[in-house]
């Protein structure tokens, strides 16, 4: 918090600032450095050595490594009008822990400035040079002190997360502190609900910059504003409540923790110094589950971040179709383009192989209609829809049996590839010893060596990291089930589906595969593979094969057991 305010009793002229500051950390100490206290010394010191218009300028919950402080700012933005005689402050950490801006400030802009500077505890003065000696030493201590302190403060995360416990004391919007305990999170309704809305949105197509649009249509507040309505600080200042920002809504469609787990280490700053925020690589991420209730479950995020990694974008003539960014060819794997010319009715616009490219591609054509897409899509759709409602014990009999063929078929895989990369380490562990060997007994020159070396070396590196990429896999497979919720909850919601809509593709469809046109016939057809969310690419079975299943469900209803 930063605020600044005139002592009663001053006139127009140049103030005396009276700078007040305390960081997170600082409050460790105790009551020594609290604003309070400060704010009694600086006042006195101004009042018995009779300084003109005190005024303070206070920056609570703000580190000294930085001068990106408001009241700061502020209090430097009346030095540079002309507007202040003298800063005092308690001490010169007060004033920052970032030794060459400090010694920027006080040695040569504060002095060119004719600017007074104070700092009661070290007995700094720059107008009668007392104290100015040591000055740069003390600067030096409060910099290592703040470097000293980061490296406590990250120990104490390391080690709270070593106990799978969470780090981060920021609560994501959508959820508020338990009062009787801290570290526990509960749903704050209203918000979460906020979430949900945005959530839906993705869903149905929109992206962070339409969905800060809507919702200030809708006069949603913003966090800043709801946390205001509520009575709770807020650092942030806004002139309109409504006013959504695309990269906030772009941080709640990103945060993992909705979906009920804890992310560690997701973020970090660059340094004690820099507290720019940078993302850090998701294989740094610690990741711990049901830490709290869940606003979206876990299907959901995944499609809202597939669907962000595949943003729709505008053809030319800003018709989009409901599957930019799922539709792909199935012999080459490239997206498929989507063709809506101005010269092309909603009829015509068709999609073919991105690597087609006319015929001077690598790839055949793969054209199918948008609007024949459609039909199949919806007809697929139905079906599934259809079958689930009428045999949904046999659907889960099948997704079962599919589940486990999938996890053993990339069990073996991942076991395989961890062996191999175990060998092939223990022999390159072999080699590096050989080629010492021959290069002391002069084999092979002392160049190749260490050509072959490093070689050797940064191979098995590669292995080392691959391999304990796989092991991170295999025990991500054994502890995963299939989650089929969100999948049956939109094809129990309705006894048929009329039409498509963005949500209803969204949240169905993952992947859709084009073949080539078959004219083999005599007539030109084309088939269409589609992925469903979450089971993938699934047989229907036919009636004499549903009745198989039944009666092999109702002889050994234990086996292959799958509920959603």
């Amino acid at each position: 918090m930063a605020t600044a305010n005139y002592i009663k009793g001053q006139s127009e002229t140049k103030i005396t600032a009276l700078y007040c500051r305390l960081s997170q950390d600082d409050g460790r100490e105790g009551d020594s450095n609290s604003i309070s206290n400060q704010k009694e010394i600086l006042l006195a010191y101004a009042q018995r050595n009779s300084f003109p218009n005190p005024q303070f300028f206070t920056d609570d919950g703000f580190s000294g490594t930085t001068f990106d402080r408001p009241s700061f700012i502020q209090m430097e933005n009346m030095v540079e009008q002309g507007l202040v005689d003298t800063i005092i402050v308690k001490d010169l950490s007060r004033f920052g822990r970032n030794y060459l801006d400090v010694g920027n400030y006080l040695e040569i802009k504060y002095p060119t400035l004719g600017v007074r500077f104070i700092a009661i505890q070290e007995n700094v003065d720059t107008l009668k040079e007392t104290g100015t000696e040591m000055m740069p030493f003390n600067n030096i201590f409060n910099e290592w002190y703040a470097a000293q302190t980061s490296k406590k403060i990250r120990a104490v995360w390391k080690n709270k997360a070593a106990n799978g416990k969470r780090v981060s004391s920021s609560v994501p919007f959508g959820y508020v502190k338990n009062p009787q305990d801290k570290e526990d999170w509960l749903l704050d309704e209203p918000a979460a609900d906020i979430v949900r809305r945005v959530y839906a949105l993705c869903l149905d197509g929109r992206g962070p910059l339409q969905i800060a649009k809507q919702l200030e249509q809708e006069k949603v507040l913003i966090p800043s504003a709801y946390y205001a309505s509520l009575g709770r600080k807020t650092r942030k200042q806004y002139t309109n409540p409504y006013a959504w920002d695309q990269k906030t809504v772009a941080g709640i469609l990103a945060n993992q923790q909705y979906t009920g787990c804890t992310v560690n280490f997701m973020t970090t700053t660059v340094s004690y110094k820099v507290h720019k925020t940078v993302y850090k690589p998701k294989d740094e991420w610690q990741i711990i589950p049901n830490t709290q209730p869940a606003i979206i479950d876990e299907d959901t995020w995944k499609r809202v971040q597939e669907l962000r990694e595949n943003r729709i974008r505008p053809t030319a003539t800003g018709r989009t179709s409901l599957f930019s960014g799922k539709v792909f060819c199935a012999d080459c794997g490239s997206k498929l383009h989507f063709c809506a010319a101005k010269s092309l009715n909603a009829n015509q616009e068709h999609y073919r192989c991105a690597n087609y490219k006319s015929g001077r591609g690598n790839c055949q054509i793969h054209y199918i209609r948008n609007v024949v897409l459609e039909k199949i899509v919806l007809e697929a759709i139905n079906s599934l829809a259809d079958f689930v409602r009428c045999y949904e014990p046999v659907f889960l009999y099948l997704m079962a049996q599919k589940d486990i063929v999938s996890k053993r078929t990339e069990t073996n895989r991942l076991k395989s590839s961890i062996e191999s990369g175990k060998r092939r380490i223990q022999d390159l562990d072999k080699l590096i010893e050989r080629i010492y060997e021959d290069q002391v007994l002069g084999n092979i020159s002392a160049e190749r060596y260490a050509r072959m070396s490093v070689n050797y070396e940064n191979e098995q590196r590669e292995l080392v990291k691959r391999v304990d990429e796989d092991e991170k896999r295999l025990v991500s497979i054994e502890q995963t089930s299939l989650d089929l919720k969100t999948l049956l909850k939109v094809l129990r919601s309705n006894t048929a589906f009329e039409e498509l809509t963005p949500t209803l593709v969204n949240s169905l469809i993952r992947r859709i595969e084009v073949h080539n046109n078959d004219k083999s016939s005599g007539h030109c057809s084309v088939k269409v593979d589609i992925y469903f969310t979450a089971i993938g690419l699934i047989y229907i079975p036919t009636e004499d094969e549903i009745k198989s299943l039944m009666e092999k469900i109702q002889s050994n209803p234990q086996e292959y057991r799958l509920t959603a």
